[in-house]
């Protein structure tokens, strides 16, 4: 019988025992580290920036998988439905995981249900410029020129549902103006018809337009965010400037599929910050334009509610659709 009991017991720890030298031994092959868009852009560089020490302490290396389309719907549906060993993460945009699901019919997955956050790494947001010429040097001088011109300004953005066509529809709800919506294929092209004064106004992401505001070419009336940044410290936040609620950023997580075991969460997010404190890949991402984050599980998980829920009543309250 004490044999018996004994053998039972044994057998009941078992599982545990696994568990734990899973976790210990975690990981033990190298971890693949998804960008939902093509090589080359920021997400690259962004997730090369922290994969390299992400890796460094895990002690195998992080891979860099490119898996473009969809404006990031595929990749960030891929790791959705990838086994949820932590061996398969996703750094995922503001785009996908905020703004296109309502838009999309269909979408593929639920962002708020589907994935397991880990880390927002970094918030990038929108500076306001207008067109060389046009006249206003702040942004309550576009505000009165918008007011006193109803529907005769165009903004240009990188497409309908970008970030940047999102950003735009903020500044008209929160300002109360209206201007035209111009949607070109990408930030490039709308901040070269903004040079030529095809079209008035542009809110673009920080990288975008700061070689242009630092040349003096183009104007920075204002930045989409709550804080100034140290790289444009003498370019007032909008609601500085007399638009309170102007705040829209592109920002960057890392999240695996829904299920992550809570230990290999705690040991990725452990990782993502060695990264995010590490002096030289922070120097990169600040050179990005944008915001160090660095948050914990929880905390990325409410801003993704609060972002999903922000988003969705622009979308509403403007009528926006894909075409």
């Amino acid at each position: 019988m004490i044999i018996r009991r004994r053998t039972a017991l044994s057998a009941l720890a078992l599982p545990a025992l696994v568990g734990r030298a899973q976790a210990e031994t975690f990981p033990d092959q190298p971890v693949r580290l998804v960008i939902p868009f093509a090589a080359g852009g920021p997400a690259d560089l962004i997730a090369r920036t922290i994969g390299r020490v992400m890796g460094e302490r895990l002690g195998k290396p992080v891979v860099v998988e490119a898996r473009a389309g969809a404006a990031g719907l595929i990749g960030v549906d891929y790791v959705a439905k990838s086994r949820p060993d932590g061996y398969t993460l996703v750094l995922a945009s503001s785009g996908a995981m905020a703004v296109l699901p309502h838009l999309q019919p269909n979408m593929p997955f639920d962002p708020r249900t589907d994935l397991s956050p880990i880390s927002q790494v970094i918030a990038v947001p929108q500076i306001v410029s207008v067109a060389p010429g046009l006249g206003p040097r702040t942004l309550g001088e576009l505000v009165a020129m918008a007011k006193a011109r109803p529907g005769q300004l165009a903004y240009g953005s990188a497409g309908i549902g970008s970030s940047l066509h999102l950003a735009g529809e903020l500044f008209k709800m929160r300002a109360g103006i209206d201007m035209v919506h111009v949607p070109f294929r990408g930030a490039a092209p709308a901040v070269t018809e903004l040079l030529a004064g095809r079209v008035q106004v542009v809110l673009a992401d920080v990288p975008a337009l700061i070689g242009h505001v630092r040349s003096g070419t183009l104007p920075a009336l204002a930045i989409t965010a709550q804080q100034r940044l140290s790289i444009l410290p003498e370019v007032p936040t909008a609601e500085e400037a007399g638009v309170p609620g102007l705040v829209s950023e592109t920002w960057y997580g890392v999240l695996g599929p829904a299920g992550l075991p809570a230990d290999r969460v705690r040991i990725l997010h452990a990782a993502v910050r060695g990264a995010l404190d590490d002096p030289d890949a922070r120097r990169v991402l600040l050179d990005q334009g944008g915001r160090v984050v660095g948050s914990n599980p929880d905390e990325f998980a409410s801003f993704i509610r609060v972002a999903y829920d922000q988003w969705g009543e622009v979308v509403r309250a403007t009528g926006m659709r894909l075409e």
